[in-house]
C-alpha cells in the first residue's frame, strides 16, 4: 500500500510521466488483449492466415485497414505485431537491466581494480557499432524463438544501463547512511539491497525503458532491411512488406502508416517516462520543469 501511494505521488509530480504511462498502458493493454481482438476481427476465421481474404482490399467496414499482398487482415496483423514487438522489448529490457544492475553494483560498490575492469569492458561495448553485429547474427538466426531474439538483442543493450546506474552507485556509496550500515557490520549484499537499491529504482526504470526501446527499434531496423529473424511478425516486418510491395501506390497505406504511428507513440511514451522520472528525482530538472 505504501509503495502504491508513493507511485501515485510520483506520477502526480510530472505531467510528462503521467502522459507517458497512460500511452504505454494503453499499448500494453492492446497487446495483452491481442488474441481476443484478432479472433473478433476474424469472426471464426484466422485473419492472419495466408489467403484468408482477397488481396489488396482497401480499408472498409469489413477490413478497417484493408488486406495485404497475401490476403491477410492488416488490422489483425498490426495488433499481433505490436504484441510481438512489446514482448521482444520486455525480454531484452529485463535481461539487459538485470545484467546492467549486477555489473553496476559490483563495479560501483567494490571500486578499485574490479571497477576498472568492468568499466573498461562496458566502455568497449558502448563504442562498438552494434547494428552491424546484429546484422551478422541475424544471418545465422533465421529460425529462432521470440525469447532467443530478445536474448540476442539484449547482448548489446545492457552497457548503457550499467553505465547509468554505476555513476549513481558511486555517488550513494559515500552517503552517511551507507557508512552507518558499514559501521553496524552489515554485509555488502544487505547494504546494496536495503540502502542502495531502493534509492536507485528510478534509474533502473530509466535503464529498462531505454534498453526495451533500443531492442524494439533494433529489430525494426533489421526487419526494414530484410534481415529480421523468421517466424515472427513484428511492426518492422509489416513496414518492410509495405515498402517492398509498393503498398502506398496500391491504396494499402495503413500497412506503412499505422506501424510507424505505433512506433512513434511508443518512442514518445518511453521518452516521456524517462524525462518524467528525471524531473521527479533530479532536483535541478524539477525546478526547471516547474517554471
Amino acid at each position: 500500500m505504501r509503495l502504491l501511494t508513493a507511485t501515485v505521488k510520483t506520477v502526480r509530480q510530472s505531467h510528462r510521466l503521467a502522459a507517458g504511462l497512460v500511452i504505454l498502458t494503453l499499448m500494453v493493454l492492446l497487446a495483452v488483449l491481442s488474441p481476443v481482438l484478432v479472433d473478433a476481427i476474424g469472426k471464426g476465421t484466422d485473419p492472419i492466415e495466408l489467403a484468408a481474404y482477397e488481396k489488396w482490399l482497401v480499408p472498409s467496414a469489413d477490413h478497417l485497414l484493408g488486406t495485404d499482398q497475401y490476403g491477410r487482415d492488416v488490422l489483425a496483423m498490426v495488433i499481433s505485431a505490436l504484441s510481438v514487438s512489446l514482448q521482444i522489448g520486455a525480454i531484452a529490457g529485463v535481461i539487459s537491466t538485470v545484467v546492467g544492475v549486477v555489473v553496476a553494483f559490483v563495479a560501483g560498490y567494490k571500486g578499485g581494480w574490479v571497477d576498472g575492469v568492468l568499466s573498461t569492458f562496458t566502455g568497449i561495448l558502448l563504442v562498438i557499432p552494434t547494428f552491424p553485429l546484429l546484422i551478422a547474427l541475424s544471418a545465422y538466426a533465421k529460425n529462432v524463438s521470440l525469447f532467443q531474439v530478445g536474448v540476442m538483442i539484449s547482448i548489446f543493450s545492457w552497457p548503457f544501463a550499467a553505465k547509468t546506474i554505476r555513476s549513481q552507485v558511486l555517488s550513494l556509496r559515500s552517503r552517511p547512511y551507507v557508512d552507518l550500515a558499514r559501521v553496524s557490520k552489515a554485509r555488502d549484499l544487505e547494504i546494496i539491497a536495503t540502502e542502495l537499491l531502493p534509492n536507485l529504482l528510478p534509474f533502473i526504470g530509466v535503464g529498462f525503458a531505454s534498453s526495451a526501446l533500443g531492442a524494439i527499434f533494433g529489430l525494426v531496423g533489421l526487419e526494414v532491411i530484410g534481415l529480421g529473424p523468421g517466424g515472427v511478425i513484428d511492426l518492422g516486418q509489416i513496414i518492410f512488406n509495405a515498402i517492398n510491395t509498393g503498398a502506398l501506390t496500391l491504396g494499402a497505406w495503413p500497412m506503412f502508416v499505422v506501424p510507424i504511428v505505433l512506433l512513434t507513440l511508443l518512442f514518445a511514451a518511453l521518452n516521456m517516462i524517462n524525462i518524467g522520472l528525471e524531473e521527479v528525482y533530479n532536483p535541478r530538472l524539477r525546478g526547471v520543469a516547474g517554471e
